[in-house]
């Protein structure tokens, strides 16, 4: 709505919702295109857990075994206790299982081998995320969403 006011945006589809004030009654935007290029478009891929597993595909980088999220954790390469970081360059996606056998060694250490080195991704591809439960996306978005499912 703020960036509506400010002529920011171009309102291209709105609910049948109707948002009121003591002077004004406008529909709810359900659609809206930017104006310009944001300015402040941070570069490189944000350091978390859930990125981490995209990178790595959501598979174990010791067995291979594609899991879900709350089957994986993420794998110090060069431990914390011998002085590894936090870092891209030193953190792969692993299962329990394997995360267990290797402990607080190095894979050379544990005899494990890893699939695949890590390394800071450039990008990312885009995974869904289904918030409480939603599956569909509201009908006056089919449009711009490309081929998914309407709700």
């Amino acid at each position: 709505m703020t960036l509506s006011f400010l002529g920011k945006v171009d309102v291209l589809e709105t609910y049948d919702d109707e948002i009121r004030s003591p002077s004004l009654t406008i529909r709810a935007p359900a659609v809206v295109r930017l104006k310009r290029t944001p300015g402040h478009i941070k570069r490189g891929v944000k350091f978390s857990r859930r990125n981490v597993f995209v990178r790595d595909d959501f598979r174990c980088q010791y067995c291979g075994a594609r899991k879900s999220a709350h089957e994986l954790n993420y794998d110090h390469v060069i431990p914390r206790v011998q002085g590894g970081k936090t870092v891209w360059e030193n953190i792969v996606t692993s299962c329990y299982g394997c995360n267990g056998q290797k402990r607080g060694r190095t894979p050379e250490q544990a005899g494990m081998k890893l699939l695949r080195l890590p390394v800071k991704p450039k990008w990312l591809p885009q995974v869904p995320v289904v918030q409480l439960g939603q599956r569909r996306i509201p009908e006056v978005w089919s449009g711009y969403c490309g081929d998914v499912t309407a709700a």
